[in-house]
């Protein structure tokens, strides 16, 4: 498998749905994930998050995005509704020995943090000479 989500995803999800703890702190973040051609894309949706309090690491062919969203609080305003999360978000990703994590690059944009991971040398299709007698005999 070349990609797959961390384990207990289902359970941030069903936390989130039900209004629990991770709901509370935002603690999700949809993401799609694709392939094309020799590079895999990660976007995960970040709405509202400064740049500079987004964190990738890569430990371990574990991918691990965390990013803070904040709300600016002013003095003498009294909130009536708040219904967007705020708080930290960490989304983990297993990434498969066939993909390069070394040459891993990472965009924000419109606020959808895009991982680009190109493919491994190493897996990509390759084409196997076939050697016969007849060359092995013409070459002696």
């Amino acid at each position: 498998m070349l990609l797959r989500t961390a384990p207990f995803r289902t359970y941030d999800a069903f936390d989130q749905f039900f209004g629990g703890p991770a709901a509370r702190a935002g603690a999700t973040a949809p993401l799609d994930a694709y392939r094309d051609g020799d590079t895999f894309f990660v976007e995960i949706d970040l709405p509202g998050v400064d740049p500079a309090s987004i964190d990738a690491t890569v430990d371990r062919n574990v991918l691990t995005v965390r990013a803070e969203r904040t709300r600016a609080e002013r003095e003498g305003v009294r909130r009536v509704i708040s219904e967007r999360a705020t708080g930290t978000v960490t989304r983990r990703l297993i990434l498969g020995d066939s993909l390069d994590a070394d040459r891993l690059e990472a965009s924000y944009d419109a606020g959808v943090l895009t991982l680009t991971i190109p493919v491994a040398e190493k897996a990509k299709p390759r084409k196997i000479e076939i050697s016969t007698a007849q060359r092995e005999l013409a070459s002696a």
